[in-house]
């Protein structure tokens, strides 16, 4: 197996990254496998959420700037 690169994508600011397909956890001393089947799961569940906020924040900077109408917390 190979031990995650730089070039592995990190999960947010996690000690997490997937490299090939499997998960790893990486700090200062080195790498260690996520052996666990469960924990795996979690963190795909944790990515996908990451990747779908990442999406609908860039589709709300994708949108023209508008103003907000007065007294509804937005800028005058």
């Amino acid at each position: 197996m190979n031990a995650p690169t730089p070039r592995s994508a990190r999960l947010a600011q996690s000690p997490a990254a997937l490299c090939d397909g499997r998960w790893w956890l990486v700090g200062d001393a080195g790498s260690v496998p996520v052996s666990d089947p469960s924990f795996a799961t979690v963190l795909d569940g944790f990515a996908e959420a990451v990747a779908a906020a990442d999406h609908a924040v860039a589709d709300l900077r994708a949108l023209p700037d508008e103003p907000s109408s007065p007294g509804r917390g937005g800028r005058r």
